[in-house]
């Protein structure tokens, strides 16, 4: 029996592994859709963390990549209602956007924020003045994660940013 395991294996194992993928996705994907009814029964302001990796706040619903992709318009369909959001927490995410992706996300968000909405940003500060620290954050510095960083930005930038897509700070 063992044998006809260890043979079967390289072929069955990546099946599981997808399987056990999608079933998690799908189980993330309703986790956050029920939190969002729960909300909304309850007429609670429905707050979202976006990139939340494991930080969890009571009151809030934390969402992450692959389960939410927030460059992606289909997810947000899936997910919440239009003019349903009333706050949003992105910290250390948009640092992994360039300007561009920036003004894709504020694009595709628009319509999911209620009319008082307010989204809460924080990156790594461009304008730190301690060299270390930015050779930490900038794109390709040596701290963790900058290898993925696109964009060192400062609030110059992002209120530019916010400014092309008349959202007011």
């Amino acid at each position: 029996m063992f044998r006809l395991k260890s043979l079967f294996r390289p072929l069955y194992a990546p099946l599981v592994r997808r399987f056990r993928r999608a079933y998690s996705l799908r189980a993330q994907r309703h986790r956050i859709r029920t939190d969002v009814r729960q909300c909304r029964a309850a007429s609670r302001d429905i707050k979202i963390i976006i990139g939340a990796g494991e930080t969890r706040y009571d009151g809030w619903i934390a969402t992450d990549i692959p389960a939410f992709d927030i460059l992606n318009p289909a997810h947000w369909a899936q997910l919440f209602p239009p003019k349903a959001i009333d706050r949003m927490l992105a910290e250390h995410v948009f640092e992994h956007l360039t300007t561009v992706q920036l003004g894709e996300f504020l694009q595709i968000a628009g319509p999911y924020l209620a009319t008082a909405a307010r989204i809460r940003i924080a990156v790594p500060d461009g304008h730190h003045p301690d060299a270390n620290y930015i050779e930490r954050v900038r794109p390709g510095g040596s701290g963790i994660g900058a290898d993925d960083h696109k964009v060192l930005y400062t609030w110059e930038l992002i209120s530019e940013v916010l400014g092309e897509f008349d959202f007011h700070y």
